[in-house]
């Protein structure tokens, strides 16, 4: 497996993971209705923040991506997603270690994510990592804002969480 820096080429393949790994999510309770992934604008963002990688199997096949940008002195996870056929086997683990160390290598203070609080794959994993789950009353701003929106576009409030890893 290979890790590198994703380009706009690598848009489509990244959608289509995005909209397999949500079949993983629906089966975990994570989701539901109609699956949907990340705009062109989105990953563009994460692109233009250089939090945009792509994990790719020995063919050079896309099979996983993380993306995120800088809030503050923290690298907010916004999207991670791994193919179907690829999770269980480290490919999100290498991508956001790959990320965590990007962070570290810009002095970031940490990183923060909003994620499913129960599918063993979400929270779980993220705190096998070091992530912890923040409480109401510890929610910066923008996390509580992020959260807002989730329950918008129908995303479960109960299901939600927050969780920080600081360095």
């Amino acid at each position: 497996m290979l890790i590198r820096p994703a380009t706009t080429a690598d848009f489509d393949a990244l959608r289509t993971i995005e909209l397999a790994a949500f079949e993983t999510l629906r089966a975990a309770g994570a989701v539901s209705g109609v699956p949907s992934a990340s705009s062109e604008q989105q990953l563009q963002r994460y692109l233009d923040r250089g939090f945009l990688d792509v994990a790719c199997n020995h063919s050079g096949d896309a099979i996983g991506f993380c993306g995120g940008s800088i809030a503050g002195d923290f690298l907010h996870i916004g999207e991670m997603d791994v193919h179907p056929n690829w999770q269980r086997q480290g490919v999100g683990r290498a991508l956001l270690t790959a990320a965590l160390d990007k962070a570290r290598a810009q002095r970031l203070d940490g990183a923060t994510l909003t994620t499913d609080r129960f599918a063993p794959f979400n929270a779980p994993f993220y705190a096998i990592i070091g992530f912890r789950p923040l409480a109401d009353d510890e929610l910066p701003a923008r996390l509580r804002e992020i959260l807002d929106e989730e329950a918008k576009i129908g995303l479960a409030p109960a299901r939600r969480v927050a969780m920080m890893l600081r360095f």
